[in-house]
């Protein structure tokens, strides 16, 4: 009997180890990836503006590749993360994903972006602590948007009306700009959704 405990007691160690080393993993290790993703990212919107040969506009963003840069003063003027294209787990590994399909940054419509609480770099692992009034700034190749959050929410997963065009109101066309930003609540697990919901205030055309 003594052997027996004497062994599940080291195995008990050994997995309490294990679970320990690999917790720590998803905390610190993870973010070291996002971290060299980043900076891949973020020189990519230092590149030139990409045109559409025919028409001038800003063509299409490919998925995997960067969309604007996301900065919100409220949580430190370090807080800086460029968003990528896609929201699948490749996607959000690299940072905060917008949803394919939502609207650009600017435009009418819902500008909808996902990211990790807890692993990752935990890109929204703070975006509880916004209030009403608080700035959402996107950088973008061709302007700087500055949204205004006006609510927050806590939903379930499959209540998808978060991301229609009108937030909330999938039966009504959009008038305005929007942005909603969306990530697992409470922290630790996918139960919930915990949303933050803003409006356009200002835009500042960049300089050609």
């Amino acid at each position: 009997m003594r052997v027996i405990l004497r062994t599940v007691g080291e195995l008990s160690i050994t997995l309490g180890v294990i679970l320990m080393l690999f917790c720590a993993y998803l905390l610190w290790g993870t973010s070291a990836y996002t971290e060299r993703m980043q900076l891949v990212l973020q020189q990519e919107l230092t590149e030139e503006k990409p045109k559409d040969d025919k028409s001038g506009k800003i063509a299409k963003i490919e998925l995997g590749k960067a969309v604007a840069l996301l900065r919100i003063p409220r949580l430190g003027r370090d807080y800086k993360y460029a968003v990528v294209e896609g929201v699948d787990q490749e996607h959000l590994k690299k940072g905060p994903g917008h949803y394919p399909g939502s609207a650009m940054p600017g435009q009418v419509g819902n500008f909808v972006l996902s990211g990790h609480r807890t692993t990752y770099a935990a890109p929204f692992n703070r975006i509880d602590e916004l209030r009403r009034g608080d700035e959402i700034i996107i950088e973008a190749r061709e302007a700087r948007y500055t949204y205004r959050v006006t609510s927050q929410d806590i939903v379930e997963p499959n209540e998808i009306d978060v991301i229609a065009p009108v937030p909330g109101k999938p039966d009504i066309s959009p008038i305005r700009s929007f942005i909603t930003m969306s990530t697992c609540h409470p922290e630790y697990s996918a139960a919930q959704r915990l949303i933050v919901y803003g409006v356009l205030k200002k835009t500042e055309e960049r300089k050609v």
